[in-house]
């Protein structure tokens, strides 16, 4: 009986891994004769399992649509993927979703083993979720690297990895590693950069860990007041334009953010009637352009190359009305 069990897992698995399988294929897998295929399909037909089956050489089996939910197997790999993505929906983004994904995920863990279960709490422990999607398709990230970065993480234990740069530069890393961060399908590690001692954003699919660990760390107070989420937007949003500037504006920072209301935008307050704005864009003339949108009185305080785009422009208005 248990042989007979052990069979019909093994042949459950590979229908649902597998579109369709001949019954010679299932014989030479599961070392048994093809009668006793048709056998065990019987058994998982009564069982609930919508197994079809297609008569002829060509035919074959595979594992169809039933009107109840069957059991599923799912490996090692696969069981932590579904766990995580889980977790991810519970954290919400999708109206209607959290609390269901809250009991499912509640029923997987049940019955995960000790081994995998740690897994999974370890990554959802220390991961930070921000709600969104970015179009296209995002870079893939090995399960492992996540584990090993999570599993630092909750033990303070240094992380050494090669990283490839936003520019293509090889470089290695030794940093102290706080949480993963999944922003819009990408995955970023928020760590401390020892060597450069600051506080550094990772794009975990540019991250190849080295072993063995780097020695245990003693936790530092996290950046922005602990806003992790945070920190990170505000580090990929910088990065992602060719040109950054800082210009002073003649009003109170309460004043700018009733202006532009965009949580994005990086605003520090100097007195009650001025503030720094620091902003990025791709051409350094439509960056002059939008701060004179503004409407209120600046100042230039860098790069110079923007304070020349600035004067060129003052220059064109100036002669626009220079005849009258």
């Amino acid at each position: 009986m248990l042989e007979t069990s052990a069979r019909l897992l093994k042949l459950l698995s590979l229908l649902q891994a597998h579109k369709e399988w001949s019954g010679p294929e299932l014989s030479a897998r599961l070392g048994v004769s093809t009668r006793t295929i048709r056998n065990d399909v019987e058994r998982l037909r009564s069982l609930g399992y919508p197994v079809h089956a297609t008569p002829g050489v060509a035919g074959g089996y595979r594992l169809g649509a039933g009107a109840a939910l069957p059991p599923l197997l799912l490996d090692d790999e696969e069981a932590v993927a579904v766990a995580v993505g889980l977790g991810r929906a519970a954290g919400g983004g999708v109206a209607g979703i959290e609390e269901s994904s809250v009991r499912a995920l509640a029923k997987l863990e049940q019955v995960l083993p000790s081994r995998l279960r740690r897994r999974v709490t370890t990554l959802n422990a220390f991961t930070v979720q921000i709600p969104g999607q970015i179009p296209g398709k995002s870079p893939l990230v090995a399960p492992e690297v996540l584990t090993t970065i999570a599993n630092a993480a909750r033990d303070r234990e240094r992380l050494r990895f090669d990283y490839t740069g936003h520019d293509g530069a090889d470089s290695v890393r030794d940093v102290e590693p706080y949480r993963l961060v999944h922003r819009h399908s990408r995955w970023y590690l928020v760590g401390y950069d020892t060597e450069r001692r600051d506080w550094r954003t990772f794009r975990a699919d540019r991250i190849s860990p080295r072993t063995p660990a780097g020695p245990r760390f003693t936790q530092r107070d996290l950046p922005a007041d602990g806003d992790v989420a945070a920190y990170v937007e505000k580090g990929v949003n910088s990065a992602m334009w060719r040109h950054r500037g800082t210009v002073l504006v003649r009003v109170s920072a309460e004043a700018l953010r009733a202006r532009l209301p965009s949580p994005e935008l990086d605003i520090e307050a100097v007195d009650d009637e001025s503030c720094l704005l620091r902003l990025g864009g791709d051409d350094l003339n439509g960056m002059a352009t939008w701060v004179g949108f503004l409407g209120l009185d600046f100042e230039v305080l860098d790069p110079p190359e923007l304070a020349d785009a600035v004067r060129v422009l003052a220059e064109r208005y100036g002669r626009a009305v220079s005849g009258r």
